[in-house]
């Protein structure tokens, strides 16, 4: 995510925000230019202080605060390119903060979407097949229960995952590290995604040969997961417990990693962070976070940032008290899944501009004949180290980096493997 400024008084703000607290000048996101612009407002209508002759009008959706993205003012449209996919919303009379929350965390997602350039029908351009949400509440009944998941373009967001209590709850009782209503959305939509540019795209040998057979009974290998578990050994292929039930559950999980990774690297660029610990030279925990993770050429690149990353901001939260913010172990199989993602992004134009995408031998350093370091460890760098000045005498040699401290709350399962993680609810 991009940080943004008014662009009256340069006051920073931020995505969701609807006004500038400074000069008090309305605000309102323009997806088609990945800008928040300040504007004035006339009678509903909209016109940027920077562009005065184009005018625009909030989506429906911003009368009850929940969207500040903008349209055309000609255009024959009542909600934005996000709001748009909502087939199904609760009634707002009962459920309006709960279904904001909704929205909040669904706009970052479509934010990234289209960033990527991906392809985004909704029912009315594919009446069978198009992105649509419907956000249920359970009803009073016993027995009525709303299950997460997707089903031919259509996701179902169970309303209860917007209240943080019972969200927690059910993040404790299926041993979960991570449960977040964005984390919802990119894993829902990643079905989706699979569908198009997997299935559609005549990808599914290519696909196959990455996350396994997707032709496997899938009911099946979910009863089996849930009575079983998942193998011993699943961190060293997989980037969470619950992607080895099923290749179609690999694929949305790792899917949603990736935008995880991506969204995160582009906040972490925003604000300018270089990962520069000054207790060791191992070059695979330094990185200057100075790039568009969109138009990034290779997995390679993203991966190269994100580990410094994650592990300064996980030892960060461990000095708050908090556990890992990414409690996860992205191992040198889940890389090679990361890489075929990021290719199907890419090679369906989300990136023209960027020219075609390089290849850099992405598992030279990953996936050579060293031993891998234990997970918690990054990979350790290859090749010759830095040239350094004459004049500076010659670094000592370095012992291997250590392991971080465990967490305080021992993960459940064998020592070093990570707990399970699921990021929708039970049933899908």
């Amino acid at each position: 995510m991009k940080l943004f400024k008014c662009q009256e008084c340069g006051q920073t703000v931020f995505f969701e925000n609807r006004y500038c607290e400074k000069c008090g000048h309305s605000l309102g996101y323009l997806a088609s230019a990945k800008e928040l612009l300040t504007l004035n407002l006339n009678d509903g209508v909209a016109t940027s202080v920077r562009s005065r002759h184009k005018k625009f009008r909030y989506c429906a959706n911003a009368a009850n605060d929940a969207c500040n993205w903008l349209i055309p003012l000609d255009a024959n449209e009542d909600f934005c390119a996000a709001c748009r996919h909502n087939r199904m919303i609760p009634d707002l009379t009962l459920h309006l903060a709960s279904w904001q929350r909704l929205e909040f965390a669904k706009h970052r997602l479509f934010y990234t979407l289209i960033a990527l350039g991906l392809p985004l029908k909704n029912r009315t351009d594919d009446p069978e097949h198009g992105l649509a949400f419907d956000f249920l509440a359970e009803g009073p009944t016993p027995g009525t229960k709303i299950l997460t998941g997707h089903e031919d373009g259509q996701i179902t967001i169970n309303l209860n995952e917007a209240d943080d209590a019972l969200r927690e709850k059910l993040r404790t009782e299926m041993g979960e590290p991570y449960r977040t209503l964005l984390g919802h959305f990119r894993h829902e939509v990643g079905h989706y995604f699979w569908d198009v540019l997997v299935r559609d795209a005549g990808r599914l040998d290519e696909c196959r040969a990455v996350f396994g057979d997707d032709r496997a009974d899938y009911a099946l290998a979910l009863q089996t997961h849930y009575a079983q578990g998942a193998p011993a050994d699943w961190a060293d292929s997989y980037i969470s417990a619950y992607a080895t039930s099923h290749p179609w559950e690999d694929f949305a999980e790792t899917w949603a990693h990736y935008l995880h990774i991506v969204d995160t690297l582009e906040t972490a660029s925003a604000f300018g962070l270089r990962i520069h610990p000054t207790a060791t030279r191992n070059r695979a925990l330094h990185a200057d976070i100075d790039f568009d993770p969109h138009h990034a050429p290779d997995m390679a690149v993203l991966i190269d940032a994100w580990l410094p990353l994650t592990f300064a901001v996980n030892s960060l939260n461990r000095s708050m008290g908090h556990g890992d913010l990414y409690p996860f172990v992205v191992s040198s199989a889940v890389v090679r899944k990361l890489q075929f993602i990021h290719e199907i992004v890419h090679e369906m134009g989300a990136q023209q501009a960027a020219g075609p995408v390089k290849r850099k031998g992405i598992f030279n350093r990953m996936m050579n004949s060293q031993p891998e370091q234990p997970p918690s460890q990054p990979p350790a760098p290859s090749g010759p180290p830095p040239i350094r000045p004459p004049e500076e005498p010659p670094p000592v040699q370095e012992p291997p980096p250590v392991e971080l401290p465990p967490s305080e709350i021992p993960p459940p399962g064998p020592p070093g493997d990570p707990p399970p993680m699921r990021l929708h609810g039970v049933g899908d």
